[in-house]
């Protein structure tokens, strides 16, 4: 009998080769864009990547991404000052392990000397690229004039980028928003300044500082960006599934896209909106009983990270996402059992729970499907 990891892996491998070898066996004429993604010396086998989400991208949940296909994944934020002190659980951050093909560590902060510091360190510990952080809106990150506050403080912001580059022999790339406000959009200026010191590629989100994930992501605006430089631009924001993907690609004429709040409880979507761009069909995102390994090989190998009683803890937030992702069943018995299953206190209980929710889910399903006949 198949173990819930090996049923995860023959269910991953499926996802990313199925209708990829498919529509390859064709002869089509329809123009399809590049495949991959260069950033520096580092290729990208693919035009789709996770974003860097405090809380989210732990080990454990990028390497269920990357079984699944992604080609891109992206550490939690790693700030600076920690990192370089040694603080285990922002080490722990930027945990490199094994079942990742591509490591991406994303620093934050402002001081010149850490930063190059950390960037040194993340060389050390295995990272192929180094992103920094001058996007994130927090409050605690911005009050610390860190994140997005950088683009109040293009000066500095260029002498961080330039001390991190001549730190490491890695690529560096660069995270950003359109600006602080919506009277100063200078993602363009700031672009133009990190390419000029070697950044090798800028992601933009399509929001200010001052909108925080209020309103629509400005896909346009982005344009003015990949206008102001040769590196590749991704463009970020709102981005949720082929069709939200392809129509970013198309306003802001970027090279490629990264998917953030779009992933939670999806570790599968940038593989499966990967094929969908390269094949010009719909995303086939896995279907309901295929789901079920992959919440557990997630859950087990945060055990094993973490330890059991904190991987249990970390794993909740996952686990309501995984609940919540459940689109064929309805939000009143979602959110039933997303409040039950996070209460349970023993890991044995959480697995016995899945299974017991998934087959509850299968029946309902099954009964509606015999209703409409």
């Amino acid at each position: 009998m198949e173990t819930a990891g090996e049923t995860g892996k023959r269910v991953a491998t499926r996802l990313r080769l199925n209708v990829t070898q498919t529509l390859s066996d064709r002869q089509t004429t329809q123009e399809r864009p590049p495949a991959h993604l260069m950033i520096g010396n580092v290729r990208i086998p693919g035009r789709v990547l996770i974003a860097p989400m405090t809380g989210v991208s732990d080990l454990p949940y990028r390497r269920a991404a990357s079984r699944l296909g992604a080609a891109y994944v992206a550490t939690e934020m790693v700030a600076c000052d920690a990192f370089a002190r040694g603080r285990p659980d922002v080490v722990r951050r930027a945990a490199v392990g094994d079942g990742l093909p591509l490591m991406v560590i994303q620093l934050v902060g402002r001081d010149v000397r850490l930063i190059a510091q950390s960037a040194a360190m993340a060389e050390a510990a295995g990272a192929h690229i180094i992103d920094l952080n001058m996007g994130c809106p927090a409050k605690e990150v911005t009050g610390a004039l860190s994140g997005s506050a950088l683009m109040r403080d293009l000066d500095l912001a260029e002498s961080l980028i330039t001390a991190a580059i001549g730190a490491t022999s890695r690529p560096v790339t660069l995270k950003m928003r359109l600006g602080w406000d919506c009277a100063s959009m200078n993602a363009p200026e700031l672009a133009t300044r990190a390419e000029r010191a070697g950044v090798k590629a800028i992601t933009v989100h399509g929001r200010t500082r001052q909108q925080f994930y209020r309103g629509h992501a400005d896909w346009r605006a982005v344009a003015a960006v990949k206008a102001a430089v040769r590196v590749p631009v991704i463009i970020n924001g709102d981005i949720v599934d082929a069709g939200t993907a392809r129509l970013a690609l198309a306003e802001s004429g970027a090279d490629a896209v990264m998917i953030g709040r779009g992933s939670c409880g999806r570790p599968w979507i940038a593989s499966t909106i990967d094929s969908a761009l390269q094949t010009q069909l719909p995303s086939c995102e896995p279907g309901h009983m295929e789901r079920l390994p992959i919440v557990l090989e997630h859950f087990e190998d945060s055990l094993r990270f973490y330890g059991a009683a904190l991987g249990l803890r970390v794993f909740r937030k996952h686990l309501g996402w995984y609940v919540e992702s459940s689109a064929w069943i309805s939000a009143t018995a979602r959110r039933a059992a997303r409040s039950h299953l996070c209460k349970l206190e023993r890991p044995q209980e959480v697995m016995d729970g899945l299974e017991a929710f998934w087959a509850g889910a299968e029946l309902q399903k099954s009964s509606a499907a015999t209703l409409t006949i």
